[in-house]
């Protein structure tokens, strides 16, 4: 017969458990999740992005659809979804095309879309519009706030489209610009007429004073504002202010503001493009200027190689992109989402003839074809209704709930340890006192306790990093009385064995005998009980989080994750705000209590001895 030593022979049976090594494994595999992703993902508490809220799983904004990739001639995007437009007049849609607030999918093209030769189309906010070579205008998605026809309720202050454009057809050949933004949308002919629609009150609020500009060259729309440039190369805006001052770069390279009017002083602007933000103005000079509420870290605009000028200009929804007549691409602006990171092999001159951004993505074209693209792809997790990435934070908040957890259940295990092996070992007048303590404290109704100290913690100037630290302290300090009951019990068998009885007849200290001879024997215990009860303290934590008592928001944890989806309407349609957290809430507990009991199993001397 094989002889196996105390530990081989635990590790055996452990390892002859199928659930067990599963859950081994998955709890592993969970721990690397959070503990190490962050390292490579950190979360910005402060990111937010509004044009994503409430995005399902998905990775696939950034797939442009193979038979348009081969014959570019548009691409439209402003916030999750992307219409684009082949040369053979072939509409296309993809991204997050169906907008799950109001009902509708973008990728469901009218009738008369599909089956006729399209020659201009833009995507808006939640809604979509074509002109066709016939001169019809074409509009799909949402329409309630005038977006496009007369049925919508226009609960908000909405025009309505233009009787002329669903009476009669317009001339194909004079459309020079189709434009939609939030809720709104434009077509500008090349005789200078207008056509302007839509919620104005949100997507372009300066609308009343912009109208009526004579000779427009280019619109563009803002997340609520309208701006553009006239023939004669001058910027226009209505009455709005925020386009007075401008970001300027100094021939040092640092970014100055100053007024808009007097930097372009007798200069013409040639060129403009438009985030959610701001707007960015090509001079005649090869310049660029940014003007509006832009960011002081995401509106710089780049240093033009010497020698090259910028010909293309275009915006996304928080960047820009540029092409210089070699072919160079330049972006700039905000990368939270890769949108500015340029493929190693799009950086030389000649890597494009054209670039096009799309609301959160680059797409680089050579001769009609798709050369390159880069920028955000999708949410593996979907986003939240802030707009932030489920999957960051699912992991970001894991390492939290986790943390907690661990601290709690060590600093419970010092006390446990401490009171119960003392108890045990002493007797006496010592093991009665510490026992009266230990049931005063497992009298306090805990969940109560730490409801009315955190409700308290909130009316007081108290740090959140202070607040955490104290729901670890807190969790600890309450949840130590059954293991100090369970070590006084075990301690209490040991005493009374011959090696005790040894080590007291050779003068061996008492503190010794207990802490050195006693507790090393009774530690299986410990470990199955500490096991069990950091799944316990991470319940405890979720629970207090879910109950908006805990850790708090923007700050993720599990329990508060699953705090924001406590209503109907979220776990009806919005299922992976829940899904995701409460799944890895679930399956860490699951993995620990079977581990906690697989422990318990192996190391219990009354189990099957196996052969």
């Amino acid at each position: 017969m094989e002889s196996l030593s105390p530990g081989r022979l635990a590790l055996r049976r452990f390892f002859r458990r199928p659930a067990a090594c599963i859950a081994l494994v998955l709890l592993s595999g969970i721990f690397l999740f959070v503990f190490l992703g962050p390292l490579f993902d950190p979360i910005d508490l402060s990111y937010a992005e509004p044009l994503h809220k409430n995005l399902s799983p998905s990775y696939d904004m950034l797939q442009i659809p193979d038979a348009l990739s081969r014959n570019i001639r548009q691409i439209s995007s402003r916030s999750s979804f992307s219409v684009g437009l082949d040369g053979d007049g072939r509409v296309y849609t993809w991204g997050k095309t169906y907008l799950r607030d109001i009902g509708t999918d973008l990728s469901d093209l009218p009738e008369e879309v599909r089956g006729r030769r399209i020659l201009h189309a833009a995507a808006g906010v939640d809604h979509a519009a074509a002109i066709d070579e016939n001169g019809y205008v074409l509009c799909w998605g949402a329409y309630d706030n005038g977006q496009y026809g007369h049925n919508g309720s226009m609960l908000a202050a909405a025009r309505p489209q233009p009787e002329e454009l669903l009476e009669r057809p317009l001339d194909p050949s004079g459309v020079r610009q189709l434009v939609c933004g939030n809720q709104v949308t434009a077509i500008l002919m090349n005789d200078g007429t207008t056509y302007l629609w839509g919620n104005y009150s949100i997507g372009a609020v300066n609308l009343p004073s912009f109208e009526g500009t004579k000779d427009l060259a280019k619109i563009v729309f803002l997340q609520s504002l309208i701006a553009g440039i006239t023939t004669d190369g001058e910027f226009v805006y209505g009455s709005s202010g925020v386009f007075e001052i401008c970001e300027i770069r100094a021939s040092d390279g640092t970014v100055f503001l100053g007024n808009l009017r007097e930097y372009i002083g007798d200069r013409k602007v040639l060129d403009i493009a438009a985030s959610m933000t701001d707007v960015c103005l090509l001079l005649d000079d090869g310049s660029l200027v940014i003007a509006g509420a832009s960011g002081e870290d995401t509106r710089r605009t780049p240093v033009i190689p010497d020698g090259e000028t910028v010909v293309v200009l275009s915006g996304g929804a928080r960047h820009y992109a540029a092409l210089t007549d070699t072919g160079r691409i330049l972006t700039w602006g905000s990368n939270a989402l890769d949108q500015t990171d340029i493929p190693a092999g799009l950086t030389e001159p000649g890597a494009a003839d054209e670039v096009i951004c799309a609301g959160f993505q680059t797409y680089a074209v050579r001769s009609g074809t798709l050369a390159g693209k880069w920028g955000f792809r999708g949410y593996l997790m979907g986003s939240d209704e802030l707009g932030r990435d489920i999957f960051t934070r699912v992991m970001n908040g894991g390492r939290m709930t986790m943390t907690i957890g661990a601290a709690a259940v060590l600093i419970s295990a010092v006390i446990g340890i401490l009171i119960g092996c003392i108890s045990g070992y002493s007797g006496g007048k010592t093991d009665f006192f510490l026992m009266r303590m230990t049931e005063i404290f497992a009298a306090i109704p805990f969940l109560p306790f730490a409801l009315v100290l955190s409700a308290l913690l909130r009316r007081t100037d108290v740090k959140e990093d202070v607040r955490i630290f104290l729901i670890m302290v807190v969790l600890g300090v309450l949840s130590w009385p059954g293991l100090a009951r369970l070590i006084r019990g075990q301690v209490l068998a040991e005493r009374e064995k011959e090696f005790v009885l040894a080590a007291q007849a050779m003068g061996v200290p008492e503190h010794r005998i207990a802490f050195r001879h006693i507790l090393p024997n009774v530690i299986s215990v410990i470990l199955v009980s500490l096991t069990l009860d950091f799944a316990g303290c991470m319940l405890t934590e979720a629970t207090l989080s879910y109950l908006g008592f805990g850790v708090q928001l923007p700050r993720p944890t599990w329990g508060n994750m699953l705090y924001g989806c406590n209503n109907s309407i979220v776990i009806r349609s919005y299922w992976w705000r829940w899904v995701f957290p409460a799944l890895f809430l679930s399956v860490s507990i699951l993995a620990i209590n079977i581990l906690g009991d697989t422990l318990r199993d192996i190391f219990d001397p009354k189990s099957e001895v196996e052969k």
